[in-house]
């Protein structure tokens, strides 16, 4: 059986508290600036629920509701080193897809090694979407968790030639 520890590949921290505040201060407007910093210093690392978890939780940092067919960004505050070959892929929980069709707007979110090295300081922003088709609203507390991220190895063609390097977030790999 292969143990786990020997696949270290990546280590979860939280973004600066200056790029926490602009994003989620762009996302969340009825939010004083003392209440977004409480909010960063209550932002849990994701964590894999139990030993035979292949998914680490992403924890909201603030309660948030879902009517059917809204859609919200949340920023984590959490940012994330990968070594070379790996990416991390995000998923909804999967009990929340299931009760709500609560999905990724970008279907899976594909974060890169490169990311962390960003402008944004790699973080990591969620935008989903609750899908019910029962109507219902989706809540999601504070701390709780609503998507996970697994690990995943990658490989490249014999004949790759890129050297462009990444300096933003979504969609800067096309810049």
């Amino acid at each position: 059986m292969n143990n786990y520890k020997n696949n270290k590949i990546a280590k979860f921290e939280k973004v600066s508290l200056d790029r926490f505040i602009r994003d989620f201060s762009d996302k969340f407007k009825d939010y004083s600036l003392s209440n977004i910093q409480e909010i960063y210093n209550s932002i849990k690392l994701p964590k894999r629920a139990t030993i035979g978890s292949a998914g680490y939780d992403f924890y909201a940092p603030v309660t948030f509701k879902l009517k059917k067919e809204e859609t919200i960004i949340i920023p984590t505050g959490i940012r994330c080193m990968i070594e070379d070959n790996w990416f991390l892929g995000i998923y909804p929980r999967s009990s929340l897809g299931f009760k709500y069709s609560l999905r990724l707007n970008n279907t899976v979110g594909i974060i890169d090694g490169d990311y962390f090295y960003s402008d944004n300081e790699g973080h990591i922003l969620i935008k989903i979407t609750n899908e019910s088709p029962e109507n219902k609203i989706c809540t999601i507390e504070q701390g709780n968790s609503f998507v996970q991220g697994i690990f995943l190895p990658y490989g490249i063609t014999i004949d790759d030639s890129s050297t462009h390097k990444r300096n933003g977030g979504f969609g800067s790999t096309n810049k």
